[in-house]
């Protein structure tokens, strides 16, 4: 038996919120790289934190969009997660 419908509405709790971003997100990336080998498809994705962190998925590194390599981004936003 599955679970029931999730109601979508923002988590009060910053902590709780935090964890499930961190979470989401890592399931995200994981798709995106899934569906990439799966189906031999391109794939970009593109995610921002609530604090303006970079997190990037792309199948090909041709078709990340060259301002997100740029200088003008603050120091240490970009971030590509360990495994994917």
């Amino acid at each position: 038996m599955g679970r029931g419908p999730v109601q979508l509405r923002r988590i009060e709790n910053k902590i709780n919120r935090q964890v499930t971003f961190s979470k989401r997100r890592n399931g995200l990336l994981k798709k995106a790289h899934e569906i990439s080998v799966l189906c031999d498809a391109e794939v970009a994705l593109i995610v921002f934190s609530t604090k303006g962190r970079l997190y990037e998925y792309s199948s090909n590194d041709r078709y990340v969009h060259p301002l997100l390599r740029s200088p003008l981004l603050p120091a240490g936003c970009y971030d590509r997660p360990l495994g994917v």
